[in-house]
């Protein structure tokens, strides 16, 4: 970190009334709760692997997406259409 930039955190630091190593630790625990905790993350993960849903591995669901389009493509009445712009 160069001089001019420790300066101007110090400043910073002084006139919300802290030294720079207070305002340092505020800054990180401020910035740790607006991110979400690995706690919270995990929590997340256990809630959604309780759900379960018929789903086969990504190989067959790749192949039958691909079989889809390639269908369209050869029974579809306009050739026009692009891939991705059906619905």
């Amino acid at each position: 970190m160069k001089d001019a930039e420790l300066r101007a955190y110090e400043r910073l630091a002084q006139s919300k009334g802290m030294v720079l190593s207070e305002w340092v630790r505020q800054s990180l625990q401020q910035s740790a709760r607006a991110e979400p905790g690995l706690a919270r993350k995990i929590a997340a993960l256990r809630v959604s692997v309780r759900h379960a849903f018929p789903a086969p591995d990504i190989e067959q669901m790749l192949d039958e997406i691909s079989a889809g389009y390639i269908s369209f493509t050869r029974f579809s009445p306009s050739t026009e259409v692009s891939i991705g712009t059906w619905a």
